[in-house]
């Protein structure tokens, strides 16, 4: 078993004990892109399968593009330590690059048909919930993204219901990415990392006809100066979190307006 620090474990089950996220019985799925997020995430619930009071069973998938990516060392990393793993082949590239629209994002296009392929696999092979490795700073990335270009105040839940009756949890949204890349870093593993994006395929002239991730970018860039001035801030922001009050926002229907 890997190393997996006390401070990612303790995270992982106070998590896992304030939003019921897995239970006794429970099926789940693990979207495993081979990053350092999914791979803390594999490892995190492979413990917590052993330390655990409650009984559950996972396994992990592996979605390729269709883009001659490698994986097969991701497979056999799951074979050396006992967890049940998939490789599911797609040709998710070539659809997103012929359907996306011009000047949208492919990463965001390629990232829903992915979800596509989790939520499908999942449903049809019995799982009732798909784990996904998000963290907190990807939460407060898509708050501020969605904040700033889509006009709308919203952030990665810790567990939701799709719309075919899947649930997808989020075991690690209260882990600072910090946390993970340390994980992988101590144990000396090989990840996937940015080399992984479909982006990167690209030539010249196809990124000037798709629109690439710089708003997430220039997102995590500004979160982090300002954790620079405010080293606290991502504590505030997980409190403000859970402690947002809707009445003292424009929306109509949540105004204390009645006599």
């Amino acid at each position: 078993m890997l190393e997996i620090s006390k401070k990612i474990t303790k995270i992982v089950g106070q998590t896992n004990a304030t939003y019921d996220l897995i239970k006794e019985g429970d099926k789940v799925l693990i979207g495993f892109s081979g990053g350092k997020d999914s791979l803390t995430l594999l490892h995190t619930l492979k413990r917590m399968q052993q330390k655990a009071p409650f009984k559950f069973d996972f396994k992990a998938v592996t979605i390729t593009y269709g883009m001659g990516e490698n994986v097969q060392f991701l497979a056999e990393h799951c074979k050396e330590h006992d967890i049940e793993h998939e490789i599911v082949d797609t040709k998710i590239f070539d659809i997103s690059v012929a359907k996306v629209r011009k000047n949208s994002s492919l990463c965001s296009f390629i990232s829903r048909m992915r979800r596509g392929y989790l939520y499908t696999h999942a449903l049809e092979n019995g799982f009732n919930k798909l784990a996904l490795g998000h963290h907190l700073d990807d939460s407060m990335e898509s708050f501020f993204m969605n904040f700033f270009y889509n006009g709308a105040m919203r952030a990665m839940p810790p567990i939701y219901k799709a719309e075919n009756g899947l649930m997808v949890i989020r075991p690690l949204i209260m882990c600072r990415e910090r946390q993970l890349r340390a994980f992988a870093q101590t144990n000396e593993v090989d990840v996937i990392g940015d080399e992984g994006c479909p982006g990167m395929r690209l030539n010249e002239k196809e990124r000037e006809y798709m629109k690439m991730p710089h708003a997430r970018a220039n997102t995590k860039k500004l979160l982090a100066k300002l954790e620079e001035e405010n080293p606290q801030i991502f504590v505030s922001m997980r409190a403000a979190f859970q402690n947002f009050h809707p009445n003292t926002f424009f929306n109509k229907d949540d105004l204390d307006s009645e006599l």
